[in-house]
């Protein structure tokens, strides 16, 4: 199927950055759950559990953006010349995601090892 549109990239431009968007929030909500448990927890008391789900969120997020990325690389693949735009900047949205995937990467570390 052909549809010689630009609209067919711009979504699926739209979906990568949905899911972004969607990591950024798994790896934000993994960071308040570690950190909010160490407010939290009474003097003695182990916030182990609280580590191990917030730093599974962060991970969660950070398979999402390598996830997402693979996914619209495949969906730009399938697209023929007439549905990109001349000059259009396709990787912009892979750039951003991976640096979202970098950054909690290294939110991740900082979470190991403070």
């Amino acid at each position: 199927m052909s549809l010689d549109d630009p609209r067919v990239l711009y979504a699926a431009e739209r979906t990568v950055l949905a899911w972004t968007r969607t990591a950024a929030g798994f790896m934000a909500i993994g960071f308040l759950i570690d950190r909010s448990s160490l407010v939290l927890a009474q003097p003695g008391a182990r916030a182990d559990l609280a580590f191990w789900i917030g730093l599974g969120f962060v991970l969660l997020g950070v398979a999402l953006t390598g996830l997402s990325i693979v996914q619209y690389r495949r969906s730009v693949a399938a697209l023929r010349a007439p549905e990109i735009p001349p000059r259009y900047w396709v990787n912009l949205s892979v750039y951003v995601t991976a640096v979202v995937g970098l950054l909690g990467s290294a939110l991740a570390l900082y979470l190991v090892i403070t």
